[in-house]
């Protein structure tokens, strides 16, 4: 169905990862879950490949972008970094697909919304850089979940954040602060130039951001605010909203 009354239609960045011996290009079902739930829009995962796609071509098809969390890390040499320790997982193929579609989206006007992993890409791809262990950073706490916890626990209240009065978090949620969740070991050091800053820990570390002067909505946090949308008053206003500038995106440009 076309024009206004077809739901937007927004691209979920695909994690590149192998099962035996394929190679497989997957999103987790809580965040198309929230998508479809939350903010009333359709997600069609996009494969993290580049070649012989057309960046500005295949972000016409969509009416917003959003980046998932993920087990990987961005590799350092993207924000000139020290080399991650051994083991540590990445996924350069997801780093390149990222880090161009970021500013494309958002040079377009494009709704952009990128949680955990995909917030940490937002401020790399506008040179900022992040701390690989935050629980070794003095002063902050330890933001890793507990991997032995069933999930409820996993992805229950671990924190507060605070919401600048100035900043679009505050009108959206209507409150002052909210209890997240919290299941990351890496985490904003240096904040790009051009990120204002939308959320902050108790203990400083930002986790929220979103880009100055960009044309059309954006927004990047570190916590996950899918899990259990429909449960959670602020996570579920923050999707709305994000779902409502898909709407007003596709209503501009059908």
């Amino acid at each position: 169905m076309a024009g206004r009354h077809r739901r937007p239609v927004v691209g979920v960045i695909a994690d590149r990862r192998s099962h035996g011996l394929h190679v497989y290009h997957q999103a987790g079902e809580k965040y198309l879950s929230a998508l479809i739930k939350g903010a009333g829009v359709y997600p069609v995962i996009l494969p993290s490949i580049l070649e012989d796609i057309d960046v500005p071509e295949i972000l016409a098809e969509f009416d917003g972008l959003f980046l998932t969390g993920a087990t990987s890390n961005v590799e350092p040499r993207h924000y000139l970094g020290p080399p991650s320790r051994e083991g540590t997982e990445h996924d350069p193929q997801r780093d390149q697909k990222a880090l161009a579609l970021i500013p494309a989206a958002i040079a377009a006007g494009m709704p952009l919304f990128a949680v955990c992993r995909g917030y940490q890409e937002m401020n790399v791809a506008f040179g900022g850089s992040l701390h690989q262990h935050v629980v070794e950073v003095p002063g902050y706490h330890d933001h890793r979940e507990d991997p032995d916890a069933e999930l409820d626990i996993m992805y229950g209240p671990a924190h507060r954040v605070d919401f600048p009065a100035d900043g679009i978090l505050r009108g959206i949620t209507g409150v002052e602060s909210a209890q997240v969740n919290s299941l990351h070991h890496q985490g904003v050091d240096r904040l790009a130039d051009s990120l204002k800053v939308e959320a902050v820990a108790d203990d400083g570390l930002i986790e929220g951001f979103t880009v100055e002067d960009a044309p059309g909505f954006t927004l990047g946090l570190q916590w996950h605010p899918e899990w259990k949308v429909t449960e959670n008053p602020v996570s579920l206003a923050i999707f709305g909203a994000f779902g409502e500038a898909c709407r007003e995106f596709r209503d501009h440009h059908d």
